[in-house]
Formats: structure tokens, C-alpha cells, sequence
């Protein structure tokens, strides 16, 4: 009995293998099985698969232990992995094998050798041949005709990953979907639990929705393959996810991306929760809590790699055992799944079937969608409540040594967002924010490129977003000479610090490691029709430009600021939305460049203090700076 299941996108060929075939096979008619391979194979020409079914007479010879005559040995570039397996199907650069156990996996064309490649290529063609060469007539035939008897119509099943997360699909908190390789994950990456409560090194992050959906959805591998070479999560996968939740809440490694503890660094909320710099919610750590909600028995999520994570106990109750450096074991039935634990790694410490690292993370997975630029740090704060106080509209509120302050916001339809800022102080300062298009397609991960240069100035590389060449600095580093490049034909004049040494560091007094003092910062030659100057000193860091100290309406008729200077020109607002000298306090390791920008202006701005912004500085210069330099230093964190 032969049963037809409808395959969209898919031809399916009947490979002659006669040796292996029953007596009933070969005295079917031969109208019959061209019906059978017809009707399959009129679907689509976008999928090739050997066998439609599969017999256990494929695997191994019990006697003779020799391999299956359509059996081939497929290499991998790297020469890295051998697997030894018929071929079952290609699709959309896939290639998948059915190993002697019986068990399947898959491989990326693209990662196989040539020998491998070209067979399965001519694979494909022959299949491709065979469909098209049959005849019109029998083909209407088989369009028009009846499922032969026993045979029926057949969705894919759900495959027993989606179960996992069946219990927030019931909520229409996430949606799910599948092919025959992976589930997809849509969501907006929001829990419906409370979140940032309990953070103490925070980063003036909050949750804000992402776009998890379409392309940009999770996907977690139906057929996960044990991989040669397992890889840990310490010191690497710093950045992006390593697993998903059954929430649809991404998580990221338990070691943030500058390798320490985010737990024991005071990063996390109560549900071992945090945003990162593009507001996206995710955990670090195990989310046990979601144990009660999806079921007894089932994973509280999935790690990137296709295998399952399950809380402190076994499926079936019993307490957890023998588990390997990466959080994980076989069962009884020989499948791998993790576990989570109550000390690091906290979930999966690595992975334990095949993934990709690229810059850092797990590729391809998917992009969040940052709103607003990523602010630093805010010392000493704690947040102490978060909540909706109406659809779309948030409040955070944390405390400084006892003094409260708050971030409200809205997010609106058109996507744009309105933020109000009360310091503990009671100053308030309010911003709009419309979402920027995604750079780049999906699966890129959290991290995100440079921002362009802000008007009037040019990216480290030099002027017109050109790269320095190479080995030589584009803007060599002198404590009394500094050079810079000249952007649009603006003058230069000369700018020096004494806050900087003679090997281009900045003093520990002018940084957080210091007295936080404002650096010394003098200038000669301005260009004649100067009415005042201003200063930026800035930082472009990998995803983000920061600035630390703005100064305007200096008088025209100065031509230094002092050391820890505070009564000269007016204050604009630092990334901390504060009027003052924001020490430089790098977390991340190795040295960074800074710089400190001077500008000769043909009038005096008339912007509000608590209005002026590095951005908004920016663009009120654009048209009246006479001359400008850029003095570059370095720093490194003790």
C-alpha cells in the first residue's frame, strides 16, 4: 500500500531499488507507481528527495555490517566532519542524509566538499530530468484522479518542540510555525511578567518591543546535529542569544559582552531579565518561573543549537545528574537536552550541537531594532519600579542614595516614541524618537553598525567616510602638536591639553578612576570674526557615539579652559542627560580613543541650556564655524 501526502514545494522521486523491494512492490502496476511519482512530483521543482518513505532495510546490512549501497561518506570543507548516510532530500542549500541508526541530518550544501556538491547537483538534475519527461496525458490523469485507496491528506504534524511553547501560543503572547527544519518563533520579546525591578548597574535601558516576526523571526533547528567540535559560551557567543524561552523572550550568555557575570554584577531584575542597548528585553540566566506556566515535563526554552532546556529537575520529576560542562546529558533514551542550575552557567554553558559563531554570536538569528541611541551607565542607581500606566505608555523609576528619578515614555502607532527624563534633582528634559530602518537583512543579531558621521564632522577613518591607509593613524596622537584632518574645507587652528600626556593618555584625574576633573583644554589662532567657541568631547564607540562634556558660548576672547573648569561658557547636556563633565569610566577591555573637539563660531548660540545636545550642538555649528580641531587621546580602564 502506497500513501500519497500532499507536499507543497517539494518533488519527490521514487528511487529504483529493487533489491530492497517486496514482492508486493513489484507487481504493482507500473501505471500506478508513475501515478504516485507524478503526483508528487508536479508540487514543485524546489526540493529533491530520494526515498518518499523509508524502510529499515536502508540502514546497515545486519549480517554483512556493510553500508547500503546508496550509501556515501559526505566531508566537509574543514574535513571536520564525516558522516556516513544516504541521501534523502536537497532544499533551499540544504542537503539531507539518513544516517545506518536510522536517524537523520542535515548539512549546508555550501559547507561540503566539491566531490559532495557536484553529486548532489547531479542528484537534483537527474530527478528534475525524470519529472519532466513524463507525459501530459498521464500527468492530467493525475491531476484529476483520486487518491489512491489508504493514502490520505496530511498536514505536517507539530513537531515536539513547538510544544514548549504552546502554552504562550494559547495566550496569542507568541505565534509558532514550521517546516521540516525548523520552528519559527514570532514575538515582540515582551514577558508578561514585571521587568528591571532589582537592577543595580544600569545602563539607562528599558524594554521597548521588537519586531521578532516574518524573516526576523527565532528559528530553532527541528534536526539538531551533534557537533565535532562542541563549543563553550565562555569567551565566546558574548553577544546576540544562545537560546530562546518558551515566552519568546530572547536569551543572551550569562557572561555579558565584556565576559563578567551579568547576575553577579547587579545587572539583571527578579526574573534574571535586563534591556540591551537597543531596549530589547532578554535574560541571562535561566527562566525557571516559566516551568509552572508551559506544563509539567516540558523545556522552558531552547538553546540556538536545536536541543532543550529544562529546569532543576528531569522531565519526569526526578532530581538532575551527571551533567557535563555544558549544563547537559543523554537520557535513557540517548537524547541530549540541558538543564539549568542555580550557579554559572546558569542554562546551557555552551553548545553542544552545530551552530555558526559570527562577530561573537549565534548566526543567523534575529536583529533587534534600537529606537533611541544607547546611553551609558548611571551610577549608584537602583530601579525600583516599572510598570504600563496605559497602553503603550511606561514608567520607570529608580533611586540614587535616596533620591528618586524617572523615565517616562510613549510609544506611538507611527512608530516614533516620546521620552520625558526627570533627574533626582527634578529636572525634567524630553525627547522624540522616530525608529531608524534596519541596516541590513535579518539574523544579524543585537549588534548594530557604526552610526554615520554627525554633520561637520568626519569618522575616525579621515574625511568623506574614507579609511586611513593602512598603518598610518588618521589622526595622530600629540599633547602639544595634535593634527587633524581639515572636513570641508574648514580652517584649522591650534588646540593642545596639558590633561595629556606625551604618549596621548589622558590623566587619571580627568576619568572615573580619578577626581573626574574636566580636562585642561587651550587654543590659539582662531580665525579673525570669531564671536565665541564651544567644545565636544566625544567617543565613538562600536555601536553608539557618546558624549561625555559640552561647553558653548565660550567668550571669544578666551582661549583656555582650565582644569576642572566650571564657571566658563554654559553646560550642554552629556549622555547621562546631566549639565556637567561626565568622567570617561570604560568597562569594556583594551584602550580607547577619545576626542575633544573645538570649534571657533561666527555668533553665539541662543539654545536653552537643557536643550543642548551633542546632536543638537552639531547641527546649530553647522553653518557658522569659522575654523575647528580635533584633539585625540586615549584611555584605558585600571
Amino acid at each position: 500500500m502506497i500513501s500519497i501526502f500532499p507536499l507543497r514545494d517539494t518533488i519527490v522521486a521514487i528511487a529504483p531499488n529493487d533489491h530492497h523491494s517486496s514482492k508486493q512492490d513489484c507487481s504493482m502496476p507500473r501505471l500506478l507507481l508513475s501515478l504516485v511519482a507524478i503526483y508528487i512530483a508536479m508540487m514543485s521543482n524546489q526540493v529533491v528527495i530520494a526515498h518518499p518513505g523509508h524502510s529499515h532495510s536502508d540502514a546497515t546490512d545486519s549480517k554483512t555490517h556493510e553500508a547500503p549501497t546508496n550509501s556515501r561518506t559526505w566531508t566537509s570543507v574543514s574535513g571536520k566532519i564525516r558522516e556516513q548516510g544516504s541521501f534523502v532530500m536537497a532544499r533551499d542549500g540544504i542537503v539531507q542524509i539518513r544516517r545506518a541508526d536510522d536517524s537523520l541530518v542535515t548539512f549546508p550544501i555550501a559547507l561540503l566538499v566539491s566531490d559532495d556538491q557536484q553529486w548532489v547537483e547531479e542528484r537534483m538534475a537527474d530527478i528534475r530530468g525524470a519529472a519532466r519527461s513524463i507525459r501530459p496525458g498521464v500527468l492530467q490523469l493525475a491531476q484529476g484522479g483520486k487518491v489512491p485507496s489508504g493514502g490520505s491528506a496530511k498536514q505536517t504534524p507539530m513537531p515536539d518542540a513547538a510544544k514548549a511553547f504552546e502554552a504562550f501560543v494559547k495566550r496569542k503572547a507568541i505565534t509558532t510555525r514550521w517546516d521540516d527544519r525548523f520552528l519559527y518563533v514570532e514575538s515582540d520579546g515582551m514577558p508578561d511578567h514585571s521587568m528591571m525591578v532589582g537592577i543595580t548597574a544600569w545602563q539607562q535601558q528599558v524594554p521597548i518591543p521588537q519586531k521578532y516576526v516574518g524573516e526576523n523571526a527565532w528559528r530553532i533547528p527541528l534536526h539538531p546535529v551533534p557537533a565535532k567540535n562542541p563549543q563553550s559560551t565562555k569567551g565566546h557567543f558574548l553577544r546576540g542569544a544562545i537560546a530562546l524561552a518558551s515566552n519568546g523572550v530572547p536569551i543572551f550568555n550569562p557572561l555579558n559582552n565584556r565576559g563578567d557575570d551579568a547576575f553577579l554584577f547587579g545587572e539583571l531584575d527578579e526574573f534574571g531579565g535586563h534591556c540591551g542597548r537597543a531596549d530589547d528585553y532578554h535574560y541571562h540566566i535561566a527562566p525557571v518561573h516559566l516551568a509552572e506556566t508551559v506544563g509539567k515535563g516540558l523545556p522552558i526554552a531552547y538553546a540556538l543549537d536545536g536541543y532543550p532546556i529544562y529546569g532543576y529537575e528531569e522531565p519526569d520529576g526526578s532530581p538532575v545528574k551527571d551533567l557535563d560542562s555544558f549544563n547537559g546529558h543523554h537520557d535513557a533514551n540517548g537524547n541530549y537536552h540541558y538543564h539549568a542550575t542555580k550557579k554559572y552557567p546558569y542554562l546551557n554553558g555552551g553548545f553542544h550541537g552545530e551552530v555558526v559563531e559570527r562577530d561573537g554570536q549565534v548566526d543567523p538569528q534575529p536583529r533587534a531594532e534600537p529606537l533611541r541611541p544607547a546611553l551609558p551607565p548611571l551610577r549608584d542607581a537602583k530601579i525600583t519600579a516599572f510598570k504600563e500606566i496605559r497602553p503603550g505608555s511606561y514608567l520607570l523609576t529608580y533611586d540614587i542614595r535616596g533620591k528618586q528619578g524617572t523615565v517616562e515614555y510613549t510609544l506611538e502607532k507611527d512608530g516614533s516614541a516620546q521620552f520625558t527624563y526627570t533627574d533626582t534633582s527634578g529636572q525634567s528634559t524630553s525627547e522624540s524618537f522616530q525608529r531608524r530602518e534596519r541596516r541590513g537583512g535579518p539574523g544579524g543579531g543585537p549588534g548594530r553598525q557604526p552610526p554615520p558621521p554627525r554633520p561637520g564632522e568626519s569618522p575616525p577613518g579621515g574625511p568623506g567616510n574614507k579609511p586611513a591607509p593602512k598603518g598610518v593613524p588618521s589622526r595622530p596622537v600629540s599633547s602639544r602638536e595634535p593634527t587633524t584632518n581639515p572636513i570641508d574645507n574648514v580652517p584649522q587652528f591650534g588646540v593642545t591639553s596639558e590633561s595629556i600626556d606625551s604618549k596621548g593618555f589622558i590623566s587619571v584625574d580627568c576619568t572615573c578612576d580619578g577626581a573626574g576633573h574636566s580636562p585642561a583644554v587651550e587654543w590659539k589662532d582662531a580665525p579673525p570674526g570669531t564671536k565665541s567657541f564651544a567644545l565636544s568631547l566625544w567617543h565613538t564607540a562600536p555601536d553608539q557615539e557618546k558624549s561625555y562634556w559640552l561647553v558653548y558660548n565660550i567668550p571669544a576672547n578666551v582661549t583656555k579652559l582650565e582644569k576642572n573648569s566650571k564657571s566658563t561658557g554654559k553646560l550642554g547636556v552629556n549622555d547621562r542627560r546631566r549639565s556637567e563633565y561626565d568622567p570617561m569610566c570604560s568597562k569594556g577591555p583594551g584602550v580607547k580613543q577619545y576626542h575633544i573637539t573645538v570649534f571657533a563660531l561666527s555668533a553665539e548660540l541662543t539654545l536653552p541650556p537643557d536643550k543642548v545636545s551633542r546632536a543638537t550642538l552639531l547641527e546649530a555649528v553647522k553653518e557658522i564655524t569659522l575654523a575647528k580641531r580635533t584633539l585625540d587621546f586615549r584611555y584605558e580602564r585600571k
